[in-house]
């Protein structure tokens, strides 16, 4: 089961029994190549590691704030959970949300593509998920957040685990964010889904396809879900908190619809 949905998550490869996806399969060396780390060094992060029982996270607290504070689950891209994830948390803790910036990959922080691959193909899918899990049930436990409302984004790897606990939270989310993760073509699939959805797609992407986004989107309405897409004229991994193809004109315009979004889901 490691690799089961990890690489299924990254090289769109079809279970047996399963609908073919419409996500274009790409080589190794094709999905690195979608990616660069950028050179540059985030801000020093402001939160704390904290331990979820079996797994690490990073917990950023909005200045100030009391309890009850929204919460959101952050999942990291496939570099792991660096400092620009962290200061992505201590973004939305700007914003006045409690975010939890979970490590899928037990501590590994990935500095090349070799790495990052690696990385990615030793997630143990059962373990990941039981720490995302555990990562929703603590921002509505702890004392310091006491969640009343809960979303989860993630970007690429993230984004496709931001689906994914979408589908197993159920009513204790009130918003998924997924940036170009892998997208599910079968409305059956989509039952468990919850929340509302916010999906954001490039029409360059050459993983994540138009056309595949266009099906997730079709199933999406076709199992009743309240979900809306975004699509920019950009390629993968523009709005990657660590890509050094960070495209800022394009990921500023996402995010601020991000922002819009998250602020309507959990402080409405």
């Amino acid at each position: 089961m490691r690799l089961l949905l990890a690489l299924s998550l990254l090289a769109g490869v079809a279970h047996a029994g399963e609908p073919p996806m419409t996500i274009r399969r790409l080589s190794e060396a094709d999905f690195k190549a979608l990616h660069a780390l950028t050179g540059e060094a985030a801000p020093t992060p402001r939160g704390q590691m904290i331990d979820l029982g079996g797994g690490q996270a990073y917990l950023s607290l909005p200045p100030g704030a009391t309890a009850p504070v929204p919460g959101v689950v952050v999942i990291h891209e496939w570099w792991g959970l660096n400092d620009h994830i962290k200061h992505w948390a201590d973004r939305l803790a700007d914003d006045g949300y409690a975010a939890l910036a979970v490590d899928l990959y037990g501590g590994a922080v990935a500095k090349t593509p070799d790495e990052a691959m690696a990385a990615m193909k030793a997630v143990d899918t059962a373990k990941a998920s039981e720490l995302l899990k555990k990562a929703v049930a603590f921002l509505g436990a702890d004392p310091r957040v006491q969640a009343k409302k809960r979303a989860v984004m993630g970007w690429c790897f993230g984004g496709a685990w931001s689906l994914q606990t979408g589908l197993m939270a159920g009513a204790d989310l009130a918003a998924v964010v997924m940036y170009y993760g892998r997208v599910e073509a079968d409305a059956a699939k989509l039952a468990g889904l919850q929340a509302p959805l916010l999906g954001v797609f490039a029409n360059q992407d050459a993983h994540i396809t138009p056309d595949a986004v266009t099906a997730f989107e079709a199933a999406l309405k076709a199992a009743g879900k309240d979900a809306t897409i975004l699509r920019y004229d950009a390629d993968h991994a523009f709005a990657n908190p660590s890509s050094a193809r960070y495209d800022e004109a394009d990921a500023t315009a996402a995010w601020e619809k991000v922002r819009a979004f998250l602020a309507a889901k959990l402080k409405g």
